[in-house]
């Protein structure tokens, strides 16, 4: 980002920064912004492997939970006072959760979030840094991140809107991990490492 972007974005209100995105979106599809610690980012075109650790982890959502949807496609009102917009790789929440909320939605309710690390040059930052942050402040009880840099999983939870995530942990590609209450689900993740680039 340039710093004149930079310098815009900083003053950007989140309304503002909603007609933005939404413009944006309706003029190319491929296109999703996100708004975080008061700075716009680029949510890029995903490939192939990213999509399919995706899908991958929605056939395990719905066996062990089937009262619970997890949507790739729903933002989010996160940080402290909802002024910031995320656009979480997943959104997992009960059936119909989000119906008439619109494109971005309260977290309220929402059981957790997941994102997939992406090839590109902000991905520490926005990915292990900012995003845990604004999903912690938000109260989300559960963040999944599946890094594929580390060819590992992480799971945050216990959100403390002051300190972020209390409670870390991590486990390679292969090993089953045991999602924390709300979740409760276990994920035998050795079928990940075929889609790790």
């Amino acid at each position: 980002m340039t710093v004149m972007a930079e310098r815009a974005s900083s003053q950007l209100s989140v309304d503002m920064f909603e007609r933005i995105a939404e413009f944006a979106e309706r003029e190319d599809e491929t296109v999703r912004f996100e708004f975080i610690d008061g700075r716009i980012g680029l949510k890029k075109v995903t490939n192939g492997n990213h999509g399919a650790i995706i899908m991958w982890l929605i056939r395990q959502c719905m066996r062990a939970r089937p009262e619970l949807d997890l949507n790739p496609l729903q933002g989010l009102k996160v940080e402290a006072y909802r002024r910031g917009r995320a656009r979480p790789d997943g959104v997992l929440a009960p059936v119909d959760h989000f119906v008439g909320q619109g494109d971005w939605a309260e977290p309220d309710g929402v059981l957790m979030v997941v994102e997939v690390t992406s090839y590109d040059s902000d991905t520490h930052s926005r990915d292990r840094v900012e995003k845990p942050k604004a999903y912690a402040e938000a109260g989300i009880p559960v963040h999944l991140l599946i890094d594929r840099d580390h060819r590992s999983l992480v799971v945050h939870s216990n959100p403390d809107p002051a300190v972020g995530y209390r409670d870390v942990h991590t486990a390679k590609l292969g090993e089953r991990l045991a999602l924390p209450d709300p979740v409760a689900v276990v994920l035998d993740t050795e079928e990940l490492r075929q889609y790790a680039d």
